[in-house]
């Protein structure tokens, strides 16, 4: 079964995501990343979800013309788990900034 973080996992988050912040109406965090344009912005999202897909775990996600709207949560323990940091982490290498 999956856990959600403890209290120390989500103490590192800041350090391990400093791009991401903690939601304060759900268990989740949030990234917003900004492109040059709408291609850039889709072609990112098609890596994502490679990505995604082989860790069997997706992103809640939204994408306006140049912006993609990402919010990680596992839906199987009903909040942030270890499967979210590795995303999160994933999704960083590609777009840092």
């Amino acid at each position: 079964m999956i856990q959600t973080l403890n209290s120390e996992q989500r103490a590192e988050l800041a350090q391990k995501l400093p791009l991401w912040q903690l939601l304060p109406d759900r268990d989740a965090i949030f990234r917003e990343i900004k492109f040059k344009d709408f291609a850039e912005a889709f072609g990112c999202m098609a890596q994502i979800a490679l990505i995604a897909e082989k860790m069997d775990h997706h992103p809640e996600w939204s994408n306006v013309y140049n912006r993609v709207a990402i919010t990680l949560s596992t839906h199987d323990c009903n909040g942030l788990s270890a499967r979210d940091i590795a995303l999160a982490a994933a999704i960083d290498a590609i777009k840092p900034r």
